[in-house]
């Protein structure tokens, strides 16, 4: 499985979301972790970058909602606490579990 985790510099969200993905790598060895810097609006329009961070799970957003906008701005994940700047990690766990059950 190849996570990528788009991110921004102006976002600091994406540093707790790497955290946690390098925690779910430690505990599936089948996980590979990449992150892709996105450095423009225009790359943001060129990769359908959501905001930062963003976790593609073999190439998918697992996360998306189709009201956001792509960007560079600071995303929002519901999570059962609320609303917070990245994935626990019940749901990335849970994400990952998708993808395994997924067709390639």
């Amino acid at each position: 499985m190849e996570i990528v985790l788009q991110y921004f510099e102006g976002c600091p969200n994406w540093k707790i979301a790497h955290e946690r993905l390098q925690a779910l790598c430690a505990e599936r060895s089948d996980i590979s972790l990449s992150t892709q810097l996105v450095e423009s609006d225009a790359q943001a329009q060129r990769l359908g970058f959501h905001g930062s961070p963003s976790v593609l799970i073999d190439g998918f957003d697992r996360f998306s909602e189709t009201s956001s906008a792509v960007g560079l701005s600071c995303r929002r994940y519901m999570t059962p606490e609320g609303i917070a700047g990245a994935p626990t990690m019940k749901q990335l766990r849970s994400a990952a579990a998708a993808a395994d059950s997924t067709p390639r």
